[in-house]
């Protein structure tokens, strides 16, 4: 149990050092983007838009 504890402290303090790096947090933020983008260009293409805007009722 300490054991985990321990590991959880140090990846903890990891984190907190990561997110203070701008570097980092700019290449994450980079990373999110990209992952967000194909989700949403691989909706698209799966739905076969057909140019037309449904219309939400």
């Amino acid at each position: 149990m300490m054991l985990e504890q321990s590991m959880s402290s140090t990846q903890l303090e990891q984190l907190r050092n990561r997110i203070n790096d701008e570097d980092y947090l700019r290449e994450a933020i980079q990373r999110i983007a990209q992952v967000l983008s194909n989700e949403l260009l691989d909706t698209f293409k799966e739905k076969k838009y057909d140019g037309r805007r449904k219309k939400r009722g």
